[in-house]
C-alpha cells in the first residue's frame, strides 16, 4: 500500500514539477539567443517531450510491428508474406474481415443516423437537454458492461420455457405465435444482435456531436426558406443537411474507426463464436492464446492500414470544419 501511495505522489506532484522544471530549463537556454532563433526554436522545444513519447509509445511500435509481421511465431525465422497469405486465405480471418466490413456498413450507418434523427427531433422539444442525456448515458458504460447487459438482453430458452432474455419476452408479448432465438448463436443475426448493442451505446455520441453542431445554423436561414413556403422536409434536405455536411463526415469517420476496432464487446457476448469474430478479436488471439506473435503482428499492419487512412481523412474534414467557424 505505502508503494503505490509512493506512486501517486511520484504522479501527481512529480510530472507537474518536472514540467515546469522543463519550461524554465528551455526559458533559461533560450534567454541569451537572439530573438530569430528564439521564434523557431521555442516551438519545437515545447513540442520536444510530446515528440519523444510519440516516438517511443507510437512510432517505435508501430515499426516493429510491421517488422515482425514478416516472421515466424516465434520471432526467430523470417517468413516473407506467408502471415499475408495466411490471413487473406484462411476461412476463419477471411470471416473476421467480413464481420469487420459489416460492422462498418451497419453499426456506422445506424450510429449516424439515428444520432441525426435525435438531434433533429430533441431541438425544438422543450426538455431537450433532459431527452439528450438519457440517450448519452449509455456513453457512460463501458463495453464490458454493455456486452454483460446485452447477453442478459439477448438470453434465450427453449420454446415452452419462460424466456428470461428481455428481447425474445418481449416479442413473444407482441408478436403473435412468435418463436424465441438465440441472438447470439443463430447466424446471421447474431452478428447484427452485437452491432446492434453497440449502435446502443454510441448514438448518444453522434446524437450529441450532430446537436451542437445544429445549433449552429442560423436561425434567420431557416426562417427565411419556411416564409418563402418551404416544408419542414425541404428545409433538412437543401439547407440543414447540407450545412451539417462536414460534421456528418467527421462523426462519420469517427464511427468508421470505432468499427475498425471493436473488440471488447464481442469479446464479451461471443468470444469470436458461432461466426461472429472480428479482426481485432482475432489479433487478440493470435497473440495471447495461440502465442503466435508473426501472425498477431500481421494482423495489427492490416488494422493500421485500415484506420490511418479513415484517420487522416477525419482530420482534414476537422480542420475544414475548424477553418469555416
Amino acid at each position: 500500500m505505502s508503494d503505490r501511495i509512493v506512486l501517486a505522489l511520484v504522479v501527481v506532484l512529480g510530472v507537474p514539477a518536472a514540467l515546469v522544471g522543463y519550461v524554465a530549463l528551455i526559458e533559461w537556454l533560450l534567454r541569451g539567443a537572439a530573438n530569430r532563433w528564439k521564434a523557431r526554436l521555442r516551438p519545437w522545444l515545447w513540442l520536444l517531450p510530446a515528440l519523444v513519447f510519440l516516438g517511443v509509445y507510437l512510432v517505435y511500435p508501430s515499426l516493429k510491428t510491421i517488422y515482425l509481421s514478416f516472421f515466424n511465431a516465434d520471432s526467430r525465422r523470417f517468413v516473407g508474406l506467408d502471415n499475408y497469405h495466411y490471413i487473406f486465405t484462411d476461412r476463419t480471418n477471411l470471416i473476421s474481415l467480413r464481420n469487420n466490413v459489416l460492422w462498418v456498413i451497419f453499426f456506422t450507418g445506424a450510429v449516424v443516423a439515428f444520432g441525426l434523427l435525435i438531434a433533429v427531433l430533441t431541438d425544438r422539444v422543450r426538455y431537450e437537454s433532459i431527452a439528450r442525456g438519457v440517450v448519452f448515458l449509455p456513453m457512460a458504460v463501458s463495453f464490458v458492461a454493455a456486452g454483460v447487459i446485452w447477453r442478459f438482453m439477448y438470453d434465450y430458452r427453449p420454446p415452452g420455457l419462460p424466456q428470461t432474455g428481455t428481447v425474445n419476452a418481449a416479442l413473444i408479448l407482441v408478436v403473435p405465435g412468435y418463436t424465441p432465438h438465440a441472438w447470439l448463436i443463430e447466424r446471421p443475426i447474431n452478428t447484427f444482435a452485437i452491432i446492434g448493442a453497440s449502435v446502443w451505446m454510441w448514438t448518444g455520441f453522434a446524437a450529441v456531436i450532430l446537436a451542437a453542431a445544429l445549433k449552429g445554423v442560423p436561425a434567420d436561414v431557416l426562417e427565411a426558406a419556411r416564409v418563402d413556403g418551404a416544408g419542414e422536409w425541404q428545409v433538412f434536405w437543401r439547407i440543414i443537411f447540407p450545412l451539417l455536411g462536414t460534421t456528418i463526415a467527421v462523426v462519420t469517420t469517427t464511427v468508421v474507426i470505432i468499427a475498425l476496432k471493436a473488440f471488447d464487446i464481442v469479446y464479451v457476448m461471443t468470444n469470436g463464436n458461432y461466426d461472429t469474430d472480428v479482426i481485432a478479436n482475432r489479433m487478440y488471439k493470435e497473440m495471447f492464446n495461440f502465442r503466435n506473435f508473426g501472425r498477431a503482428s500481421t494482423i495489427a499492419v492490416i488494422l493500421l492500414c485500415a484506420i490511418v487512412p479513415v484517420m487522416l481523412y477525419n482530420l482534414r474534414s476537422f480542420r475544414t470544419q475548424e477553418a469555416t467557424r
